[in-house]
């Protein structure tokens, strides 16, 4: 059933920066202030594509929620399967790329009809916590959070979904240690320069550069830094922004081309974040869903996501 649920705009994003009364305000980009998603959803993903459309992920029931950047109204694109929708990833054919945690999974969305394109069976849980996905022009690339291991579905020519039996296990070597337990491995994003993977490790706040040819990982230098809970990466350019959930912070880290070192060089935060999970770009705004670890979900349960300006 459609729903269609409001969005709240503000003449900038609030608490972030503060629009002077200048000529210098008339530069400033407009963002949404709250998107309102539905009750009882439990964001935890996000994924927004080259038009002003943001998807949501549900924890709770597995469901995609679509909603449009510029009016406001949203529906369910795809209904709950019962796996969780944790990290999303959009390619240019449309097509959404999802993390199915503690099933252990991953599938297709067709986001024009919310259709199921495929589904991989990458773990067999309990064991298994399958967290986030990223894309490269080889495929797309998933964590686990409980096991030291990537999973890829390499694509074909022209794009085309691989068989299941194709899905690639890429055990984790090197300087990454689990801790059992814990949240491991969670956001992942290409380096820069586009020639390996960086993923987080949630519990110690370490970030990781991996060779996706081999599994090796080699900690990415951030001096006495850390991102503890960090969860959600975002790279632009060679600034990677790292959602720190429990923190309600978003470190910016400045990268080299490699990815082998990096600066935090500052935290943003924001009165209205409620423990956001993840974060994704449209023009110069930042949308993070409120995750709300700490607030007992029911089904009338209150969800939004909120938007910043890009720090830069």
């Amino acid at each position: 059933m459609k729903r269609v649920l409001g969005i709240s705009v503000a003449l900038a994003c609030l608490g972030v920066v503060l629009v002077p009364a200048d000529r210098a305000a008339a530069h400033r980009p407009v963002c949404p202030a709250t998107i309102d998603l539905p009750t009882g959803f439990q964001p935890e993903g996000i994924a927004i594509g080259s038009l002003p459309v943001a998807y949501f992920g549900s924890r709770a029931d597995g469901s995609i929620y679509r909603v449009s950047l510029v009016t406001g109204q949203g529906d369910i694109l795809s209904p709950g399967t019962g796996t969780p929708s944790l990290g999303l990833e959009i390619d240019h054919r449309g097509r959404l790329f999802v993390a199915g945690g503690t099933g252990g999974d991953a599938r297709v969305v067709d986001t024009r009809t919310g259709a199921l394109l495929a589904s991989y069976r990458l773990a067999t849980p309990p064991d298994t916590f399958v967290n986030d996905v990223v894309l490269t022009p080889t495929g797309a690339w998933f964590t686990d959070s409980r096991t030291p291991v990537l999973y890829h579905l390499p694509l074909g020519r022209d794009g085309a979904l691989p068989p299941p039996a194709a899905v690639i296990r890429r055990p984790l070597t090197g300087d990454i240690v689990d801790v059992p337990g814990a949240i491991n491995a969670n956001g992942i994003v290409r380096t820069p320069d586009g020639t390996a993977l960086i993923i987080v490790q949630s519990v110690t706040g370490h970030l990781f550069r991996i060779d996706p040819a081999t599994g090796t990982t080699r900690q990415v230098a951030l001096g006495a830094e850390a991102v503890p809970g960090g969860d959600g990466l975002l790279l632009h350019g060679n600034t990677l922004y790292v959602v720190q959930n429990r923190l309600n912070a978003i470190a910016v880290v400045a990268l080299d081309r490699a990815g082998t070192t990096g600066t935090v060089e500052r935290r943003v935060t924001d009165p209205r974040f409620d423990i956001p999970t993840t974060v994704a770009a449209f023009g110069e705004c930042l949308y993070l869903p409120n995750a709300r670890f700490t607030t007992s979900p029911t089904p009338t349960t209150p969800y939004n996501a909120v938007a910043v300006v890009r720090p830069r």
